[in-house]
């Protein structure tokens, strides 16, 4: 395809230009085609990755597994207890020690800033599996389930939904600028993204076609878009106490049948996941108990709706992850 990534770490997609995201979710098409048509794809036999992980996570950490071991590699799984880094190792020496011993290291956990670190010190590509800026892989499958459903993603309108300066919402934010999108962030103010990241993405979606909207109005933000998209409310390792503030703030956000008759007909809604929209788990059932809410930032009728394209956008995680790994080892 004209284009070689090997040795590349993939933290951010402000690091990767449009060219080099087409040919990442290009390649992942690819993968999923004989990944469903059972071709086997070995292609890194040999090869060794570890997987660090500071939160906790189904998709990431299957998608990587499995992906890993499709591509016939070893895979190794390391919990926040299983590791002595950042406690009685610096990140930098765990890095140089892991890249001694394996081609790619997979990071999750909370700091942009230490899976830097790791890709600086480690000699190898570090793939960033979600910290609390940034969740890069998770925008590749996104992109990639737009595609699969609009057949393109150039001109589509993208409204984001809920707490735009988290880590969901600062990446949807770059990656439709990125790919040319009109990317709308619906929020209140308090929960904005940040001044110097929005002035980024804007200045990448004048060079693509595309634009960067901020809205406190759920009419406006839900007018005419392709896409609804929402995230949970409270992310993983805030407080619990902040449960309160944020659910008076975003209540009026909440994804439901009303919000999603003023997007076009053709809209579909997207969740990264886990999601709220029932008390059938525990977060669930103690915030119905605490605050009488049974659905969160979606409502079960949107969640469960033939616009819902979640579980899609679930397992495209394992394809556009297989795709990093491949492109940035092979």
């Amino acid at each position: 395809m004209g284009l070689n990534i090997r040795g590349r770490s993939f933290l951010t997609l402000l690091d990767y230009t449009p060219q080099e995201i087409r040919y990442l979710l290009d390649l992942a098409k690819q993968f999923k085609a004989m990944k469903r048509s059972g071709v086997p794809h070995r292609y890194l036999q040999g090869k060794n990755i570890v997987l660090l992980f500071e939160k906790t996570s189904t998709r990431t950490r299957c998608s990587f597994e499995v992906a890993g071991m499709d591509l016939g590699m070893g895979v190794t799984y390391l919990d926040p207890g299983s590791s002595q880094m950042g406690k009685k190792e610096s990140i930098p020496d765990t890095a140089r020690v892991l890249g001694r011993m394996y081609d790619g290291i997979e990071y999750r956990g909370f700091s942009q800033q230490l899976v830097e670190e790791l890709a600086k010190y480690s000699g190898v590509p570090v793939w960033n599996g979600l910290t609390d800026q940034f969740h890069p892989t998770q925008m590749l499958a996104d992109l990639l389930t737009m595609e699969e459903k609009f057949g393109r993603l150039k001109g589509l309108n993208f409204t984001y939904m809920g707490d735009a300066r988290n880590n969901m919402g600062n990446s949807l934010m770059i990656a439709c600028a990125k790919m040319g999108l009109h990317f709308t962030a619906c929020a209140p103010k308090e929960l904005f993204p940040a001044a110097e990241l929005v002035e980024k993405a804007r200045a990448i979606a004048a060079e693509t076609g595309g634009s960067v909207r901020l809205t406190e109005d759920t009419t406006e933000g839900a007018a005419d878009a392709d896409v609804i998209y929402t995230d949970i409310w409270v992310s993983m390792g805030e407080p619990d106490e902040v449960w309160d503030s944020r659910i008076r703030l975003l209540r009026p956000y909440q994804v439901n049948a009303a919000l999603m008759a003023l997007a076009k007909p053709t809209a579909v809604f997207m969740h990264c996941l886990p999601s709220y929209h029932d008390t059938r788990t525990t977060v669930g059932a103690q915030i119905a108990e605490r605050f009488g809410l049974t659905e969160m930032e979606v409502t079960d009728e949107v969640f469960e709706s033939k616009q819902s394209v979640v579980f899609d956008e679930a397992e495209n995680r394992m394809h556009t992850i297989k795709a990093v790994i491949y492109a940035t080892l092979c």
